[in-house]
């Protein structure tokens, strides 16, 4: 049973933060994947029940596929999760290393570089200012619209580049004055 097994490794990983948390470790991250054989599709809610069991470790996801998210989601879930666990949110955008998020979420394959450029850009914008004004090719325009809840920190999120590999992935990070998290894949 599919379900009954996604359940357990949910309550393994659950089981292993809390764990982790007294011993002083810093970061529990958690990847985004949608496939039958990884139980976490959205690393924001198994972290938000992590929030309610610790009281010190980050809780961060290891890449959130931002290419196929929506970024004013991102930001609400994970500032959400930010207000939740007193400031212990941090999130890891990349591409992603599996594609399967492109059909499933109705995303093209094709626009797989570019709409990573211009969600990041907008997770930015939203993440360093609560008013936005914004305009891209790919998603309808934002005109000075407000997006809540804020981050505890000034409404700022630590955000990370997760990279699986490519040198350009590094570039962009560095060209962002960005933090780095490296996936071995």
């Amino acid at each position: 049973n599919k379900n009954a097994d996604a359940r357990q490794k949910i309550q393994k990983i659950l089981s292993e933060i809390q764990f982790a948390d007294p011993l002083g470790l810093d970061v529990f991250s958690l990847g985004e994947h949608h496939r039958p054989d990884y139980a976490v599709s959205s690393p924001e809610m198994v972290l938000s029940a992590a929030a309610a069991l610790t009281q010190n470790i980050k809780l961060m996801s290891a890449v959130t596929v931002l290419s196929s998210a929506e970024p004013v989601k991102v930001y609400q879930d994970f500032s959400t999760l930010d207000l939740i666990s007193n400031g212990r949110a941090e999130i890891g955008v990349g591409r992603g290393s599996f594609t399967e998020s492109f059909p499933l979420l109705g995303y093209d394959l094709n626009d797989y570089h570019e709409l990573f450029e211009e969600k990041l850009g907008l997770l930015l914008k939203i993440n360093n200012q609560e008013n936005v004004t914004w305009r891209g090719r790919l998603r309808a325009p934002m005109i000075d619209q407000t997006v809540y809840p804020r981050a505890v920190n000034n409404g700022k999120l630590p955000i990370w580049i997760a990279v699986g590999g490519t040198p350009e992935s590094v570039h962009r990070a560095a060209r962002l004055g960005l933090p780095l998290i490296v996936a071995i894949i």
